[in-house]
């Protein structure tokens, strides 16, 4: 089911569509954070990959609960946007030889990864209170802010550091 297709008539749909995306990008971050954390030289950036591994898993758990609570199936669907983020990632990663220049490249990716959550979530939390699911919206926000904390301790560590080395 695309986005734009007659599969989504209402609010409702849409609203399951969306988690379902963002279901599906989730558990491609679960396989995609450990690959990026070997890779990575910066031992707090190491170090972070793996914490927000275990946030992710987190997330997953998140969506599920809120599929049982809205009463929809638990369900996946492609998402070409995550898949093309954590492709480029991984091509980029290839391409780097300085190992500082390629822990400031990961950030990126990782950043890119994160702003499209957050506007994945941000839309889920506005939507769920739309069509009166308070209940939801609270559990997706919990997600959202995480997602939030996790962009600014990258952009931190970014601007603080690795950036810093990178371009010495």
């Amino acid at each position: 089911m695309g986005l734009f297709t007659k599969d989504i008539k209402t609010m409702d749909d849409l609203f399951v569509h969306q988690l379902q995306d963002i279901y599906y990008a989730e558990k491609q971050l679960v396989k995609a954070l450990p690959k990026m954390a070997d890779k990575a030289t910066d031992p707090v950036l190491k170090q972070g990959f793996m914490t927000h591994l275990e946030e992710t898993k987190g997330h997953v758990k998140r969506l599920e609960q809120v599929f049982e609570m809205h009463g929809a199936q638990v369900k996946a669907v492609d998402c070409p946007a995550i898949d093309g983020i954590i492709e480029e990632a991984e091509e980029t990663a290839g391409e780097v030889a300085d190992k500082t220049v390629l822990d400031a490249a990961l950030i990126n990716a990782a950043q890119a990864a994160e702003h499209y959550e957050i506007v994945r979530y941000g839309s889920l939390v506005a939507w769920a209170k739309r069509l009166g699911r308070n209940d939801c919206a609270a559990v997706l926000q919990k997600t959202l802010d995480e997602e939030k904390a996790t962009d600014k301790k990258l952009t931190t560590l970014a601007e603080t550091s690795i950036n810093i080395r990178a371009a010495g």
